[in-house]
């Protein structure tokens, strides 16, 4: 196969794969999935597929890394760009002025990520962020 062959069956194999993941959504609502959920089917499976071109590249077989990134790459571009830490840390600091923490730090936490994702569709941010930056707020705030 040349190159084009390749890169087509490559994205055909890509795209088949997470359609079916979206279609999976979409039965599992009365409705048809929402842009949020498909974001997120979206971002994992790049995800997926940048930590399997990871694998590849240590386990030093580039033409199957390749293959990975460039699916990767195609699912990207459906992708909208993550929120800042700056717009994070805005809104974050937004709801611990609404709700000052008190009490357990695990409660507080809870109720922070509620309000927090109550503003913002948590497909639109990077949660391991949220979560660091929320912990590290909290405690600069007690």
């Amino acid at each position: 196969l040349d190159i084009r062959e390749r890169l087509m069956a490559g994205v055909k194999t890509a795209m088949k794969s997470v359609l079916s993941e979206v279609y999976a959504a979409d039965k599992t609502t009365t409705t048809k999935a929402a842009p949020s959920a498909i974001i997120a089917i979206l971002r994992k499976a790049a995800a997926r597929r940048n930590d399997s071109a990871a694998q590849f590249t240590k386990a030093a077989r580039p033409d199957l890394a390749e293959k990975e990134q460039c699916e990767a790459d195609i699912l990207s571009a459906f992708l909208p760009p993550l929120l800042s830490e700056a717009e994070i840390d805005r809104v974050l600091k937004e709801v611990l002025t609404e709700q000052a923490p008190q009490g357990d730090h695990r409660k507080a936490l809870g109720m922070i990520y509620k309000s927090f994702y109550s503003k913002v569709d948590k497909s639109l941010v990077d949660t391991d962020v949220v979560k660091r930056r929320a912990e590290t707020l909290i405690i600069n705030t007690r």
